[in-house]
């Protein structure tokens, strides 16, 4: 049995399969907008193959219904319950990476940072959907080391990186 919506006096049916693609598909905007994976966003949005006006609609709702998720539930379980919306229709790629499986290369990107291998660097970055996870915990790497390093190295690097 289909779900009806009346315009402009037409009966328009909606199946229940298309209703079930359609929570799917905003379950897997929201999560991707909550856990800032910018690139599974973006396309998600380019999927509805929107306008700009319709893409800054898009993103104030899920902005209320993110503030809706995260005050309704634990974080875990709104992401829960979000991935069980996701899972229940049946096409393509229902996963969003979020921050548990987005930054997973943290550790070898530091790696590879220290042994100068810019081919590594890309690669890790190229296959990382949501790079700001992934650089966040790299920040949090160097931080964990600054108190190592001596002042005076640290001053001789910052002025080398802001140019003087």
């Amino acid at each position: 049995m289909g779900v009806n919506k009346q315009e402009s006096g037409v009966q328009v049916g909606v199946s229940e399969e298309q209703v079930a693609e359609a929570k799917a598909r905003a379950a897997r905007l929201l999560l991707a907008f909550r856990h800032g994976n910018q690139l599974a966003y973006d396309t998600l949005v380019a999927e509805f193959g929107a306008d700009e006006p319709t893409t800054d609609l898009i993103s104030a709702l899920c902005w209320i219904a993110n503030e809706g998720v995260r005050k309704a539930y634990l974080p875990e379980a709104g992401d829960q319950v979000l991935r069980h919306l996701a899972r229940r229709a049946e096409f393509g790629d229902r996963s969003v990476l979020t921050e548990e499986g987005a930054g997973p290369d943290a550790g070898a990107l530091l790696e590879a940072v220290a042994a100068q291998d810019v081919t590594a660097v890309q690669e890790i970055v190229r296959r990382t959907p949501d790079t700001t996870f992934l650089l966040g915990k790299f920040v949090l790497a160097f931080a964990m080391v600054l108190p190592d390093v001596p002042e005076p190295v640290l001053r001789d690097v910052a002025a080398e990186l802001r140019g003087e």
